[in-house]
């Protein structure tokens, strides 16, 4: 089986089946991936919370592609098996205007600058508060083009991939994606070094990525309309999290609320700012549906992993 080579200037900015691909690869064969960060370069180093207002948003969140693989009909399977993910040893984390689950309560832009530590897996939140992310790399846009005619954004997810921003499709893990056009036409892109479920701020630590991928084309999955995921070996090592709930008759303004509630605590006792507590809770905090039967309410949770904490002060 060959091994092909994407590099990072290879890419669009729109989900369209007219595209004409960059490769074509036979079923099984792997791809070596260099992606920039979600921002396609425009965030650095030494950016600063001033460089967010002068964004190109056409340019963000671009994927790095298409590919065209043989054999791949509409209604067969794309299966993604993840073999390595590498980050850059920098990447960022914003609050963007208009992005986030409460980008109503946080309107002014607001950016931080990590310093990713590769060889022993981690990134310091705040050295001085001994508050400290374990990475876990993965790629936030993983597609396939849709059947539909015209350019989708790359910004929302779909039916066929997109912008899934899954943070359990890591190295080992096995994506499934359903193939609506011949070739399926497969791009990748928004590499993370962690994130926590939901995203709830809008970004996650934002960093370019090295991928090597295995494109195979798989038959006799009609249940395969939407993408599913086999993950690798999740351990918690019996962590112990620390839960805010919202209770709503809306499961967004519960999750609203659930994240409100984290933010208080976090400032409370870890002398968090706002901006810092909605960051954290980006990176590491998992929202989960806990209860959805018993109306009018619902219960969502804000979960943080009690380990990336010291003890409250």
């Amino acid at each position: 089986m060959s091994i092909h080579s994407v590099s990072r200037n290879q890419f669009h900015l729109a989900w369209d089946n007219s595209i004409q691909p960059i490769l074509r690869i036979k079923s099984g064969d792997t791809v070596k991936f260099d992606c920039l960060d979600a921002s396609n370069g425009q965030i650095t180093p030494n950016s600063t919370a001033s460089t967010l207002p002068s964004l190109s948003f056409s340019s963000l969140d671009q994927v790095n592609g298409p590919i065209f693989v043989e054999g791949a009909l509409p209604g067969d399977t794309l299966k993604v098996e993840v073999v390595s993910i590498e980050t850059a040893d920098w990447g960022w984390t914003a609050c963007i205007p208009g992005f986030g689950l409460l980008s109503d309560e946080f309107p002014e832009p607001a950016l931080k600058i990590w310093k990713i530590n590769k060889k022993e897996g981690f990134a310091y939140f705040d050295e001085s508060k001994r508050i400290k992310i374990p990475l876990k790399p993965f790629a936030g846009e993983m597609g396939v083009a849709r059947k539909q005619k015209g350019a989708f954004s790359t910004i929302p997810p779909y039916n066929t991939g997109g912008n899934i921003d899954t943070r359990h499709v890591t190295a080992g893990a096995t994506l499934y994606l359903p193939v609506e056009v011949e070739g399926a036409l497969f791009s990748m892109g928004d590499g993370h070094a962690a994130q926590g479920d939901g995203e709830v701020c809008g970004t996650a630590i934002e960093t370019p990525i090295s991928a090597e991928l295995r494109l195979s084309v798989v038959k006799d999955r009609p249940y395969t309309t939407t993408p599913h995921f086999q993950t690798s070996p999740i351990n918690i090592s019996n962590e112990e999290y620390y839960c805010t709930t919202g209770v709503e008759p809306d499961l967004r303004d519960a999750a609203r609320a659930a994240l409100r509630h984290m933010i208080k605590y976090l400032g409370q006792n870890y002398d968090l700012n706002s901006v810092e507590a909605y960051m954290l809770c980006s990176i590491v905090g998992d929202l989960r549906i806990h209860e959805v039967v018993d109306m009018p309410n619902y219960v969502v949770g804000m979960m943080i992993p009690k380990s990336i904490l010291p003890d409250p002060k």
